[in-house]
């Protein structure tokens, strides 16, 4: 607001009349050098016009001190507006460093910008991150603890990927051994036969039975646990069977169906299932007093083999069932399950998993019963008057053997006239 003396309405102060003109205004006498009514303005210069204005010089008029009192109203309310400015400059300043000083929350758009209603998982994210802020070291120690478990799991894997390579490596050669060559003769340099480049030639069977057990025991020794050792202790099991060490053949045997690899591999516990039931037929035969007993025990074997759900090993459990009861003297149900074998084996179709089991079933059929199945053409037997086949003919022995090496069936020389 315009102060009350710089008001447009304010009656302007009428200027008085010098002295020294007589009551003339003094721009008058200004206009005539203070000289009276000389108009003349040559006159200014004349040597009283300038004496009087010098003697004017420092005199204030009326004009002059109204003019003063206005300029310091004016400068006085300048000063005022400046002080004022500077208070609120200074208050905005302090209330900006405050606010400097403290820690402003901002929201993101990321974390916080949201509504835990609207997403749970988001919300639960939320509250990790939390407790991550809250407990830092803890969550240092967690993640420490997890990055070391997970490297010693992918060592521990790699050692034992490792160890199975190499146990299966020396399984291999083992397996080369026992299928290797026996004969007393230098070796033939010109025998550039299959066999001879895949399997080695011993002097003996024992040198040949000896080789292959200490491949077997090796991978047992130096790779314990792995599915190498199993394999190679169950080698090594057939291999005491043929030697005729039924006590160390079973314990053999029942270590390797209580395995994991028994467990999870339906085959290597029907493999474990026929080795501890022949163990125990070769038991009874050095055992008389326990020999009802070991028989049992081998027949429970094979009637779990005939529940292994792998094709073929019903069949064979049950051959093996009829040779237990057919020793124990129970020769009607041993003619009933050989029938029953029978009817399976020899059917149109698909081949079976152990080809030489129709021969072993007809055989042993014809040798409790001859009139249990007709007599078979000497073209179909092969070989033997009569179309009986004959198991010491060398082609049937040369036969055999070739299915031994290549898996279909167990070693010969097992009890009771097993395969």
């Amino acid at each position: 607001m315009p102060d009350d003396d710089q008001s447009p309405d304010r009656e302007m102060p009428t200027p008085v009349p010098s002295e020294k003109n007589d009551g003339r205004p003094a721009e008058e006498e200004a206009r005539t050098g203070g000289l009276g009514d000389e108009p003349n303005p040559e006159d200014r210069f004349r040597p009283e016009a300038i004496a009087a204005r010098v003697d004017r010089i420092g005199e204030e008029t009326d004009l002059d001190r109204i003019a003063r009192q206005e300029e310091q109203k004016l400068l006085e309310r300048k000063k005022q507006q400046k002080q004022g400015k500077r208070g609120l400059e200074a208050a905005a300043s302090k209330r900006l460093a405050k606010i400097g000083e403290g820690k402003v929350k901002r929201p993101s758009m990321a974390t916080e910008a949201y509504a835990p209603e609207a997403d749970p998982l988001l919300d639960r994210l939320q509250n990790v991150r939390r407790w991550i802020r809250g407990h830092q070291q803890l969550f240092g120690a967690l993640l420490a603890v997890v990055v070391l478990g997970v490297g010693g799991t992918l060592g521990w894997a790699y050692r034992q990927a490792k160890q199975e390579a190499e146990g299966s490596a020396t399984l291999a050669r083992g397996f080369a051994d026992e299928h290797g060559h026996v004969s007393d003769k230098e070796d033939d340099e010109d025998d550039t036969s299959r066999a001879a480049q895949f399997y080695p030639t011993f002097k003996s069977i024992a040198d040949r039975r000896n080789a292959a057990l200490a491949k077997y025991r090796e991978v047992e020794g130096k790779y314990p646990g792995t599915g190498a050792a199993i394999l190679a202790r169950l080698a090594e099991a057939g291999l005491l069977l043929d030697q005729g060490d039924a006590k160390g053949a079973s314990l053999a045997y029942e270590e390797v169906k209580a395995s994991p690899l028994a467990l999870a591999d339906a085959e290597v516990r029907g493999r474990s299932l026929e080795g501890i039931g022949f163990s125990r037929e070769l038991l009874a035969q050095s055992d008389p007093p326990g020999k009802d007993k070991h028989l049992d025990d081998a027949f429970s074997a094979f009637k779990s083999l005939e529940q292994v759900d792998v094709e073929g090993f019903r069949e064979l459990g049950m051959y093996h069932q009829a040779r237990v009861l057919q020793a124990k003297g129970d020769k009607a149900k041993a003619e009933a399950i050989l029938k029953d074998v029978y009817k399976r084996v020899s059917e149109p179709g698909e081949g079976h998993p152990f080809s030489y089991l129709e021969f072993a079933v007809e055989d042993r059929l014809r040798e409790l019963d001859p009139s249990a199945l007709p007599p078979k053409s000497a073209k179909k037997a092969g070989t033997g008057p009569g179309g009986n086949l004959d198991i010491n003919d060398p082609k049937v022995q040369e036969l055999i053997r070739q299915l031994q090496q290549k898996g279909s069936m167990p070693p010969t020389g097992g009890p009771g006239g097993a395969p």
